[in-house]
């Protein structure tokens, strides 16, 4: 299969980075409610498969509310747990990013009771609240910052879930993005990434509190979690349409632009193929296609698929998708696509050649309430979706960052184009 190699340098040949590809660890036997019950050989067993696909790293997720059950009280026999997984991850030679703060998983909310009914907190905006979290986040550091696999350590999954019952405004994301940075980094010292995880909303939501900035300038890389379902975009333009199988791709070059940092490096730290907006026989072509197109990005620090085992349906009340996401089904089966995945990763490890610079860039002018130019159905997402479907290569500028030219030249960029 062509592995793509116009899409690299070929003038000066110099060595790849290593990018990393993984899978975000979802337990076969119980989900995440494995967590109340946890067993190291049935967490042995699933990361054995795991790295046995060639995959080198998961990201792992216990539970808010078991975690830390009192806001002033977090569970030592729960930590243990989770450095015990970090432990388990080492002994197949898997690395592993440790979520922090669950408060979201497929489609469900974790908040512990503290947060919830006549003791509601607001969980962005109280201060005892915040300060709970960063408490956790600097024991969840302290626990395991001695760990040689350890990536690193991210605020939690998706927090910009939890807006819809927790007001709150862009400035008050900011604190409480850099308050919990903050303490993540005091827990961790020097070992490992401090990171943080968003949604699409953050990207194509109009007015979304949690910014494309905030994404794009805190924490030490840029997370993208470009799902085919946000913004419809599978059932808008086809399973195996060019929009479905660039839009990790695009996600990355996206993330780039609102960076103030030309080399900051991003992570496409979720995609997948949930059915039926990805028919299971259209699975296999849009992983491999997502791999490839997405490691022609500059800057990629890798891709880790959403998720490691189908949810077993024995277990109720998922949205369809989310039985289905597994690269195992819910018996440890690996499934097509998982063997595709498996081939893609060995090819692109093989490549000599490091991705080319894009020399040309569409401009991206939108403000927090035209944000959604720029997602799928948006005039900017079709203008750059065109220009790929084309053969180019664009990548995208900020009208902010338009005239800075030393900003542009170090981004490889020659030629800025304006959007049609």
């Amino acid at each position: 299969m062509d592995p793509r190699p116009e899409e690299y340098a070929i003038s000066t040949p110099q060595p790849a980075p290593e990018l990393r590809f993984g899978v975000n660890y979802t337990p076969r036997r119980g989900w995440f409610h494995a967590w109340h019950d946890f067993d190291a050989e049935n967490a042995r067993e699933d990361l054995a498969q795991i790295a046995a696909l060639g995959l080198d790293h998961v990201r792992v997720f216990h539970l808010w509310p078991l975690l830390q059950p009192n806001r002033t009280y977090i569970r030592p026999a729960a930590v243990d747990q989770l450095v015990r997984l970090v432990d388990l991850a080492a002994e197949v030679g898997l690395d592993v990013m440790v979520d922090g703060v669950q408060g979201h998983l497929s489609s469900f909310d974790f908040y512990p009771e503290w947060t919830r009914s006549w003791h509601h907190r607001n969980v962005f905006t109280d201060p005892e609240a915040v300060e709970a979290q960063a408490n956790l986040l600097r024991t969840l550091g302290r626990a395991l910052a001695d760990r040689p696999n350890l990536i690193g350590l991210q605020l939690g999954n998706e927090l910009n879930n939890l807006v819809e019952h927790n007001p709150v405004t862009a400035a008050e994301v900011d604190h409480y993005l850099d308050t919990l940075l903050t303490a993540s980094r005091e827990g961790l010292g020097t070992a490992g990434l401090v990171t943080h995880s968003a949604y699409d909303a953050a990207w194509y939501g109009d007015n979304h509190p949690f910014t494309p900035e905030a994404s794009a300038r805190k924490g030490d890389l840029t997370t993208v979690h470009p799902w085919v379902f946000s913004g419809d975009c599978a059932r808008r333009y086809g399973p195996r349409s060019p929009q479905v199988h660039h839009l990790a791709e695009y996600g990355t070059e996206l993330a780039k632009a609102y960076a103030t940092d030309p080399a900051r490096p991003v992570w496409v730290q979720e995609t997948g193929a949930p059915e039926p907006h990805i028919p299971a026989s259209d699975a296999p072509l849009f992983a491999r296609e997502t791999l490839l197109n997405a490691a022609s990005c500059t800057n990629l620090w890798g891709v880790t698929w959403w998720c490691s085992h189908d949810v077993d349906r024995s277990l109720a009340d998922y949205p369809e998708l989310e039985y289905t996401l597994g690269l195992f089904d819910s018996q440890g089966k690996p499934k097509p696509i998982a063997e595709t995945i498996e081939e893609t990763i060995t090819e692109l490890n093989t490549l000599p050649l490091t991705p080319s610079p894009r020399e040309s860039a569409l401009i991206l002018d939108c403000t927090p309430s035209t944000r959604s130019t720029s997602g799928p159905g948006g005039a900017f997402f079709e203008a750059w979706m065109t220009m790929r479907t084309e053969g180019a290569r664009p990548a995208v500028v900020l009208a902010e960052h338009a005239g800075d030219a030393a900003y542009v030249a170090a981004r490889g960029v020659t030629e800025l184009i304006n959007p049609e």
